[in-house]
């Protein structure tokens, strides 16, 4: 369930401290501070996000937790640091790129596991373009949020892509030994 949506002054603050974060981190400066007193109670409140990094319509970075651990304005500024110089998939971004990179903020509501015997039970309670999907397995897990639905062509292609993400059989969501866990996000970009 989403908590209460941002408001648009929310979201606009959320967008700020990330385009401050990413300007400083890349070019070395000291980080923004975030005086959680000065902010509204909504981004007071301990929250969880993916910060997306576009360059250009392609992805530049993503990075995000699951779990909520820091107020909603921190978790945005550690995300923001993390997608721009952590993301492994990427070389951390350069000052130069800062001009052509445009920033996505996912505000995720708390994962909910499902519960299913079978591989059709499963299909039928993931809503396609709705949930983020989280698979775990022991100490692995990966996660695609509702925007890569975009990109994928149905359930069972969404399932087999996530866990060749985490490094398993791409069929392997059918064995039964995953637990399945879906969020919503609230999605807004600069």
């Amino acid at each position: 369930m989403m908590p209460n949506k941002l408001s648009q002054t929310d979201r606009e603050i959320l967008i700020r401290i990330a385009r401050d974060t990413l300007a400083a981190c890349v070019s070395g400066d000291d980080l923004p501070k975030i005086d959680l007193d000065s902010l509204p109670d909504t981004l007071k409140e301990h929250g969880v996000t993916f910060v997306t990094l576009q360059k250009e319509g392609q992805l530049r970075g993503c990075v995000g937790g699951l779990e909520v651990r820091v107020p909603l304005a921190m978790d945005v500024q550690e995300h923001t640091i993390a997608a721009a110089k952590h993301d492994y998939r990427f070389d951390p971004v350069r000052e130069e790129e800062l001009n052509l990179i445009r920033i996505e903020i996912s505000r995720l509501t708390p994962k909910v596991q499902l519960a299913y015997q079978r591989p059709e039970e499963l299909l039928a309670a993931i809503r396609p373009g709705i949930d983020g999907v989280v698979i775990v397995e022991g100490t692995r897990r990966a996660t695609f949020l509702p925007t890569v639905w975009n990109k994928i062509n149905g359930t069972e292609e969404f399932l087999n892509r996530l866990c060749q993400k985490m490094g398993v059989e791409q069929d392997y969501w059918r064995s039964g030994n995953l637990e399945v866990y879906v969020y919503q996000t609230e999605e807004f970009h600069e």
